[in-house]
């Protein structure tokens, strides 16, 4: 059967999951490391994607970005993870997949969410128990947006830089964002909405991009549908 084709509307941001065949690693040193930052920055800009945030974990990548023309991020997927595949298994005299199928997605509702996705992707090594704090790992955006480190890779959203006009005042209150772990209903709808391929938003948003794309939103409901009363 062929592929469902992804909803993908231009200039609504997206949270991007992709994870290694089996959870293998795909990352085993700080080369691989520097290889796909290096990959990921050339074809987001080939592609024209903006670059949020991101964490790159030993056996998965998170990203949040926004696409500027049709169809971009999967062309930027799909030329990163082809390149990267070939450099992986050329340094490790390897073959075969590295990757688990298809990368997971969601649409993301600027208000309210976007920023708790912020926090979702950055807080994935403390979650991990990889760090205690998101400013010990070297692989996220956290450098970025929260202590001013210069990036080729990032470009702020509108949300962030809306947190506060001056950038030191602006990095401060997002570092106070991280004092406390996101909710638990907030990882959770985050987890769902990425692995099936919905929208994270209130109802209005949801509305909005069904409309727009003429695909549903909103997760089926179980069992059977109800007899209509008589």
């Amino acid at each position: 059967m062929p592929r469902k084709a992804r909803a993908n509307p231009i200039g609504v941001p997206q949270h991007i999951i992709q994870r290694g065949n089996n959870r293998q690693a795909c990352f085993t040193s700080q080369q691989d490391f520097i290889a796909y930052a290096g990959w990921l920055k050339d074809y987001s800009k080939k592609f024209h994607v903006e670059i949020h945030a991101w964490v790159f974990m030993t056996n998965h990548v998170h990203l949040l970005c926004t696409p500027r023309r049709a169809n971009a991020i999967s062309q930027m997927m799909q030329s990163l993870g082809r390149q990267y595949v070939r450099y992986f298994n050329y340094t490790y005299k390897r073959s075969g997949t590295l990757w688990e199928g298809r990368f997971k997605s969601c649409l993301v509702q600027t208000e309210d969410y976007l920023i708790q996705l912020y926090r979702y992707i950055e807080l994935n090594p403390v979650r991990a128990d990889m760090v205690n704090d998101p400013c010990e790992y070297e692989w996220s955006s956290y450098q970025v947006n929260a202590l001013g480190k210069a990036s080729q890779l990032c470009t702020p959203h509108p949300a962030y830089l809306a947190i506060n006009p001056k950038e030191k005042a602006r990095q401060t209150c997002y570092r106070a964002l991280f004092k406390y772990h996101l909710d638990t209903k907030i990882i959770d709808d985050i987890r769902q909405a990425t692995h099936k391929g919905m929208a994270i938003g209130n109802d209005k948003f949801k509305d909005e991009i069904e409309k727009l794309t003429g695909k549903s939103m909103r997760p089926k409901k179980l069992g059977r549908p109800s007899k209509a009363t008589e």
